[in-house]
């Protein structure tokens, strides 16, 4: 049996998921065989945002497996540079070395990793797989600060230690290669630790390239997630006050109520903004009216660079 043959109740289940219902090749007269000249022409990929932080874009003519597989790609194996040796020299801070090392690991890197090889296990560092930042700070009371000053930022000389104090040290040819364009951390705001007077912290830093799969300071997605374009379907008009009830079932910006031959009557304007809260189905003024479906094949994807949110302040 053809698709274009299928009952409309079957068409209904082989191209949205209806909630009840299995996956659809479990239905007679269907066929889900994989037909390249079929997915080409129904595969699209379309950007919805992009940001210098985040990036949103649909997915359409897939199955959940290929959404799914690209979503573990962007988290587990996209190379990025991160700091993965830390050699201390002196840390007197409150903060353990360890615990310096991991939040030092977690903090993003701005550099290209297609300019760097990947650590050997019999190799050691070189200017080709390996950058170098020196990290030294120490706190003083601030001369000038009044007797009974309470703010740390006045009262004491460099009592926080930023992620802008890591100093880049050229190796081999890496000032000529990259001068343009230094290595640097992502963000300059970031607190790697408090200190008072008296404590310092004096550290060389290699970083290098890996992927999110050896570890998460590596990966270049702080939130990788996708979900099922959600589709709201009325059957019968719903107007006055009821179309009024109707929009408080969803969150703002899915449904309004516009003005038909003088009569309110209740429009989806936008439901990939829907949460799937199922609240419309609660009330029993609006059984048979509304159907709530979601496109098997269209798949809402979000991107969110890692922007650190791990280290904290």
């Amino acid at each position: 049996m053809k698709d274009a043959q299928l009952p409309e109740n079957v068409e209904l289940l082989r191209t949205r998921v209806v909630s009840g219902s299995d996956y659809p090749n479990q239905y007679p007269g269907i066929d889900n065989g994989f037909n390249l000249t079929e997915f080409k022409k129904n595969f699209k990929v379309k950007i919805q945002r992009l940001s210098k932080h985040s990036v949103e874009f649909d997915l359409i003519g897939v199955d959940a497996s290929v959404a799914n597989a690209f979503r573990r790609i962007m988290i587990a194996e996209v190379p990025t540079m991160a700091i993965e040796k830390v050699y201390v020299m002196n840390n007197t801070s409150i903060i353990q070395d360890e615990v310096v090392a991991h939040r030092l690991g977690l903090i993003p890197i701005k550099a290209d990793p297609l300019e760097f090889d990947y650590m050997t296990e019999d190799g050691g560092p070189t200017d080709l797989n390996t950058l170098v930042f020196k990290l030294k700070k120490k706190c003083e009371f601030n001369p000038e600060a009044a007797a009974d000053e309470t703010d740390a930022n006045v009262k004491y000389i460099n009592s926080f230690v930023y992620s802008s104090d890591l100093v880049w040290e050229p190796k081999g040819n890496q000032e000529e290669k990259f001068g343009d364009s230094p290595p640097r951390p992502v963000h300059d705001d970031i607190v790697i630790a408090k200190l008072r007077p008296g404590q310092e912290m004096e550290m060389e830093l290699h970083c290098q390239k890996g992927l999110g799969r050896e570890h998460a300071k590596w990966s270049p997605v702080a939130t990788a997630s996708y979900r099922i374009l959600p589709e709201i379907t009325i059957l019968e008009p719903i107007t006055g006050e009821d179309a009024e009830e109707f929009k408080k079932c969803f969150v703002e910006g899915v449904v309004d109520v516009v003005m038909e031959n003088g009569v309110k009557t209740a429009k989806v304007v936008n439901a990939r903004k829907d949460t799937v809260s199922r609240e419309v189905l609660r009330h029993e003024k609006f059984d048979n009216k509304v159907r709530l479906t979601r496109v098997r094949d269209h798949f809402i994807c979000k991107f969110y660079i890692c922007v650190c949110c791990c280290v904290g302040n």
